[in-house]
């Protein structure tokens, strides 16, 4: 019933999607690209890896068909569809999407983003493309370098519309918009339709079908997602542990910070961990060779912040670990949707300390699913202890953490006022040497009265009428004679 050889392809793009091994379509699939081929507006909402990549660039290289042709000259190459991402690693993804679908097929598509040079774009873009695949602020660079022109364009795509409009683009895509034709086809992706997303839609779209394949904000059913509850300090340990203890090979780490991921990537590569970091304050060409080594299996972490969130697809992950619980609760949803992906089981781990309590009860609301923190037991603390500086609280500190309650923000009121009355009183100073009882006399001097110091009976009165410091002045030749002056 939804398999790929009931919707009237192409034969060379039956031929692509064959290749590529689709054979059943999944549910944002089955729905949105009959509607597509219609020519009609959607804006669709699915969790993310369900494959909407696929839901637009499959019907929109078949309706582009007409304008196929093998001709060299740059004029019979329009732009014809226009793909806008929010990142450069998503709009590269897509773009190597479209790439194979048009394998066997006579028309050109390209990629322009941030953080590398404009000439090869720029030549790319000469030679004319008919679907451009783009990040907004660098499409509107090469727009008034009159690179590109967009009065010809049919249909437009917003992936991921909402993380468009939490960075900010919401300008960029107005000027961008702007500047086509009003009789288009529109298609806008989001994971869930806020009231900005509706405005949008209600500005730019005419009589759009809303296609909502699963309920917003839900997490897949595959990823098994697990809490524990860990200190600052104790991260990184714990994160190595359940490395271990999984057997993971591969894993997503999620950070909140650049200097933090940076940082976390440096430590893990000294503790013997193959890793590679992730952030927006790398070039592109950076960013790029990270995520190619990572799918090559040349490591086994990609520490990320949520540049990496969205989009990304890369099979058979197996697992991804949020070091810092996200400040958003929707990226919560993002992040573990890089694992699990089509229908298969991942596994989810997030790192909870004590400061985290609203944005886990934001991540229950927005998943409603009660979350439960688990304890972890790290291996070996006995012999970890004896390590440790020595200090007066640690029997009690650690009476009182196992009488704490685990599940979170229960712990008991009369533990925790122990804890901070006794935290003031922890003994960090270095031991100390034995001190010698000659610098504890006052000072004597050696000198007796009306005897002058040896220092100063040393130094001879000097016969000068000037200081022996001061040099005297040299007497140098005058480069002009000057004549008394007559008064």
């Amino acid at each position: 019933m939804n398999a790929f050889s009931n919707l009237q392809l192409s034969p060379g793009i039956a031929r692509a999607v064959a290749e590529m091994g689709y054979e059943s379509m999944t549910p944002i699939q089955a729905q949105a690209i009959p509607v597509v081929l219609t020519g009609q507006d959607v804006m669709g909402a699915a969790q993310t890896g369900t494959g909407k990549t696929a839901a637009f660039s499959l019907p929109l290289l078949q309706r582009l068909l007409k304008h196929e042709n093998t001709s060299t000259s740059p004029a019979r190459h329009p732009v014809r569809a226009l793909v806008l991402l929010p990142t450069r690693e998503l709009a590269d993804q897509v773009a190597a999407q479209v790439k194979l679908y048009a394998k066997y097929i006579n028309l050109r598509s390209a990629v322009v983003f941030g953080g590398m040079d404009m000439k090869p774009q720029t030549i790319e873009l000469k030679k004319g493309v008919e679907v451009l695949v783009a990040t907004p602020g660098r499409l509107l660079d090469h727009i008034e370098a009159k690179n590109v022109v967009l009065n010809q364009v049919e249909y437009v795509v917003l992936d991921e519309a909402d993380r468009m409009l939490d960075i900010g683009f919401l300008p960029d895509l107005q000027r961008i918009l702007s500047y086509l034709p009003k009789q288009r086809t529109t298609l806008l992706f989001s994971a869930t339709f806020s009231p900005e997303i509706k405005r949008l839609a209600s500005s730019y779209l005419q009589n759009p079908v809303t296609i909502e394949v699963a309920r917003p904000n839900e997490t897949a059913s595959t990823v098994s997602q697990h809490f524990y509850s860990v200190g600052d300090d104790d991260k990184r340990r714990a994160l190595k542990q359940l490395v271990v203890q999984n057997k993971i090979t591969q894993a997503f780490v999620f950070v909140n910070s650049k200097l933090g991921c940076a940082r976390l990537a440096r430590s893990l590569e000294r503790e013997g961990l193959k890793t590679t970091a992730l952030h927006g304050d790398k070039s592109q060409d950076e960013r790029l060779k990270a995520l190619e080594s990572f799918k090559s299996g040349e490591v086994d972490l990609l520490i990320c912040t949520d540049v990496a969130a969205r989009g990304l697809d890369i099979k058979d992950v197996p697992a991804v670990f949020n070091f810092d619980v996200p400040y958003n609760a929707e990226d919560y949803v993002h992040r573990i949707g890089r694992t699990g992906r089509a229908g298969a089981s991942g596994l989810a781990i997030s790192f909870v300390n004590s400061s985290d309590a609203r944005l886990v009860g934001d991540i229950e609301k927005l998943i409603k699913k009660k979350i439960e923190l688990e304890p972890i037991e790290f291996e070996g603390d006995s012999q970890r202890g004896s390590d440790r500086p020595r200090r007066e609280f640690d029997r009690d500190e650690n009476r009182s953490h196992k009488e704490r309650d685990t599940s979170f923000g229960h712990s008991s009121s009369r533990d925790s006022q122990d804890f901070r009355a006794r935290a003031p009183s922890r003994n960090y100073s270095r031991p100390q040497a034995p001190q010698d009882p000659f610098f504890d006399k006052p000072y004597e001097s050696s000198v007796s009265e009306g005897q002058t110091p040896s220092w100063e009976a040393a130094v001879k009165p000097s016969t000068r009428s000037i200081s022996a410091n001061i040099k005297t002045k040299r007497k140098v030749a005058a480069l002009f004679k000057t004549e008394p002056t007559s008064s």
